[in-house]
């Protein structure tokens, strides 16, 4: 059964997110094996653009230590596929390295280490969502990518 690995910044805080996700996460495991990774998201006082990228880079670290088989960064400047697109990459990757890892970033973005070690870097939209939001709309089109 193919492994697949969510590694994202941060924690879910609101229900209606969390139910959606674990509904989802349901789901895809008649298909795969889904891992919810979080990993800490760094908070700092100034707003300058030095501090967002030291945050982005410690982040960065405990992203990459949780990495495992083919990565794939979720980020806005990525390649587009369609559901249809994504399901193939899915099942030829899956099938390829049996082990998938998915990254969503924090509120600052991914360090560029991250988005380096990346197999592919891959956009659902040009526009930017809250990082607890696209982990509801990324397990929706895995399941949907099962399906």
């Amino acid at each position: 059964m193919l492994k697949i690995r969510l590694i994202a910044v941060g924690k879910i805080r609101e229900s209606y997110l969390k139910e959606g996700i674990s509904e989802y996460a349901k789901r895809i495991s008649r298909y795969a094996e889904l891992q919810i990774r979080e990993v800490k998201e760094e908070t700092f006082s100034k707003e300058g653009e030095a501090e967002r990228r030291a945050a982005k880079k410690k982040e960065g670290e405990r992203i990459l230590a949780e990495l495992k088989g083919a990565a794939v960064c979720l980020s806005a400047e990525g390649k587009k596929f369609s559901s249809e697109q994504f399901s193939r990459y899915l099942v030829q990757t899956g099938d390829r390295a049996g082990e998938i890892s998915f990254v969503i970033g924090g509120s600052y973005g991914l360090d560029d280490a991250v988005k380096a070690r990346a197999d592919l870097v891959l956009s659902f939209s040009d526009m930017i969502f809250p990082h607890g939001l696209m982990r509801l709309i990324f397990t929706e089109q895995l399941y949907r990518a099962f399906t």
